[in-house]
Formats: structure tokens, sequence, C-alpha cells
């Protein structure tokens, strides 16, 4: 079994206010991994500024990520659920599942993206992954253990 995303990169029931605190909250699993610098943190968040809630997928989900550059150390993926959803401003609000992924080039980037989109369609895996209580039960359903 391949991990998609480690338990070191996990957080369960996060809080967040605004979706700027929600990006911040998986961004800082990677800053604290040593996978990214804080600046990474500020550009997904200048990203959504400026191009608006993209970065929300589907229906409770958003993928929060930036272009690959220097701050990014090593390639990356987080995964929070959050404690209470916020609003991103899409019509796939209210988002409960954070992904965060910083990737040092731009064919890592394709590569994660169509690993991580084929365990996402997995049906009703974004409510599964919303309702985890634990580091570990979100471990467990991201990775398919």
């Amino acid at each position: 079994m391949e991990e998609l995303v480690t338990l070191q990169r996990i957080g369960s029931r996060k809080k967040a206010e605004n979706w700027q605190e929600a990006i911040r909250r998986a961004g800082e699993l990677l800053l604290e991994n040593g996978d990214i610098e804080e600046k990474y943190i500020d550009n997904m968040i200048e990203s959504v500024r400026e191009l608006g809630p993209y970065i929300v997928l589907t229906k409770g989900f958003a993928l929060a990520h930036a272009a690959p550059s220097a701050v990014v150390k090593r390639t990356g993926i987080s995964l929070i659920n959050l404690e209470k959803s916020v609003d991103f401003g899409s019509s796939n609000d209210p988002v409960s599942v954070v992904m965060c992924m910083a990737c040092v080039d731009k064919q890592s980037h394709i590569e994660h993206l169509q690993k991580l989109a084929m365990k996402l369609m997995e049906e009703g895996m974004i409510d599964k992954l919303s309702k985890c209580e634990t580091d570990d039960e979100l471990y467990k359903t991201i990775n398919g253990v």
C-alpha cells in the first residue's frame, strides 16, 4: 500500500474561523515537517485571494496549493478536517476537509494530483474524511488501511 499522506501530516478536528485559517492549519503540518517555508502558506492564501475559490474542488473539500517554488523544500501533502466548516465563497461550500499539497516541480505536482484524484473520487470519501474524530482515523481513511 502506498501512503498518500503520512501520519505526521494529518490533523483532525482543527479549529479555523475562516478559509485563510483553514489553509494555514493544513499548511502548518507541512511547515512543521520541513517540507515548506512559511512563505508557501502565504502563497496559497494569496492564490485564492487573486483567483477565487478554485481550490474548492467538490462539495466540502478544498485542495490548497500554490505554484512550485524555492520555498518548497520537498514534496509534501497534508490533510485536515475542521471542527467547524468554513466558507470559501464557492458553490461547494461549506468546506470541512482541507488538503494541502506542496510540490518541488510541475511533474511531481501532476503525478500527486492524479493519485489524490483517484482516492478522493471513491464513493463518499469526503464525507468519511469529514467525520473522522482522530488523526489515526483520518490516516486510515485516506490511505485505505
